[in-house]
């Protein structure tokens, strides 16, 4: 017979429980970038996830009360871009509410389909959006690759426990 595990006191689900659990699961930094109206839009994502090999899929989430939420709302391309460890402040920059994210010191340019392209990432892409699910008060977004480069060199950006850090040996 097997003993049962002590669980603890349980917490009702909630929007913290949630917060609280995922800030101990370390995830990549994705900024995600798309040509808006008024100009180029972007965002940090941890949510970027690898969905499908043919055709080629990503998803990430953004939520609907988000600065850039409009312009992906309505944009047929995405950039995709993997950070490396040395742009921890290129990560908080895109992360903050009411910064200028594309003044300088962002190195960019404009790329494919109009989509800004961030200099100086580990790998990025360019991805047709397919598709927008509802989720809450986010959707999740699906896009198809169309090209991109992979080479950038470096080691990644993580986010664990509310900050950006890189690998340890």
């Amino acid at each position: 017979m097997t003993a049962t595990p002590d669980l603890g006191t349980p917490q009702l689900a909630s929007p913290d429980l949630l917060r609280s659990t995922f800030r101990r699961h370390a995830a990549g930094v994705a900024v995600i970038t798309a040509r808006g109206t008024a100009g180029p839009v972007g965002f940090t994502a941890t949510s970027l996830t690898s969905v499908s090999a043919e055709p080629p899929l990503v998803s990430f989430g953004i939520g609907t009360g988000a600065s850039s939420w409009p312009a992906i709302a309505e944009a047929d391309h995405v950039g995709v871009h993997i950070l490396g460890e040395h742009q921890s402040e290129l990560a908080a920059t895109f992360a903050r509410s009411g910064a200028d994210r594309f003044g300088a010191p962002t190195a960019w340019r404009e790329g494919p389909e109009g989509v800004p392209v961030l200099d100086d990432v580990l790998a990025w892409l360019v991805c047709r959006i397919v598709g927008r699910v509802p989720a809450g008060d986010h959707r999740i977004v699906l896009a198809e690759v169309v090209l991109g480069d992979p080479s950038g060199a470096g080691r990644p950006l993580l986010y664990h426990q509310g900050r950006f850090s890189g690998l340890r040996d």
